[in-house]
């Protein structure tokens, strides 16, 4: 496994707790990797745009579209459009896991006209304090099986892009929100 995470994660407790979640096991033609973004925002505002499953385009900055197929709840399917420029135009995704509670959000992708077979993701939101303020640290980890034609090592850096840009866009996002709110 691929580990980008940051110091400062684990050391008993709730964390190893949430660690566990996000420990993927990987099969040989599969790669799995784990990301931290720490945001300067409280953490029941960021759980409120990544708990949206049917709205993933208020941070996502790759989906224009999404139509949920009945109401959500674990199990229900979403069908994403793509923004032009990556090389896919639909996901078809589902609700794995869902916890309101703990923050905790999973998703599997069923099918789409793009490469990422057998994905599956998990993000879990943390409160923190991050400069004597309220904060967030969001861990994302993901496995897919590495496209015929790839290395581990390209589809693992393909897919770490992917979630970074969406993690950056989150962060931009809430933390114009909390400023918002500070007025």
């Amino acid at each position: 496994m691929n580990s980008t995470m940051d110091a400062g994660v684990g050391g008993g407790g709730a964390a190893e707790e949430f660690l566990q979640i996000h420990r993927h096991d990987p099969k040989e033609n599969q790669c799995s990797s784990v990301l931290v973004k720490h945001i300067q925002a409280p953490v029941h505002l960021v759980w409120s745009l990544v708990r949206r499953f049917d709205q993933p385009q208020k941070y996502k900055p790759f989906v224009s579209r999404c139509v949920m197929k009945g109401d959500v709840g674990i199990g229900c399917v979403r069908e994403v459009d793509v923004k032009s420029g990556l090389p896919a135009t639909t996901s078809t995704e589902r609700l794995e896991l869902f916890d309101d509670t703990d923050h905790i959000l999973g998703i599997k992708i069923l099918g789409g006209d793009h490469r990422l077979k057998n994905y599956s993701s998990v993000v879990t939101v943390h409160p923190e304090i991050i400069d004597g303020r309220a904060g967030t640290m969001v861990i994302e980890s993901f496995v897919v099986d590495v496209p015929q034609g790839n290395t581990r090592d390209e589809t693992c850096y393909f897919v770490e892009a992917l979630i970074r840009c969406n993690l950056k866009s989150l962060s931009n996002v809430c933390e114009r929100m909390a400023a918002q709110d500070m007025i």
